[in-house]
């Protein structure tokens, strides 16, 4: 199942517990913000040929698939934040 497709009233979760994971996840995502931030910082460092030979690797191939992921799992997050402030009030 699509983590998108999940109805958050069929969740068998209280409310400390769905804080405990968004602090997670919002942590694993700000550590690979990060990770990014850095690694564009080291693509500057490189010398064109070096930059061109690992942008055509299947390890770079994976890390694009991996940011496009994120940008879903972005907006997962901001459905998962409003289900949290309803679970709040």
């Amino acid at each position: 199942m699509n983590v998108a497709q999940i109805n958050m009233n069929e969740l068998d979760i209280d409310l400390p517990n769905a804080k405990l994971a968004y602090t997670i996840i919002q942590s694993l995502l700000q550590a690979n913000e990060s990770l990014s931030d850095l690694l564009a910082v080291m693509a500057h460092a490189l010398d064109e040929d070096v930059a061109k030979a690992l942008t055509n690797t299947n390890e770079w191939e994976k890390y694009l698939e991996s940011k496009r992921m994120l940008e879903n799992t972005s907006l997962q997050i901001e459905k998962f934040t409003e289900e949290l402030k309803k679970m709040d009030s």
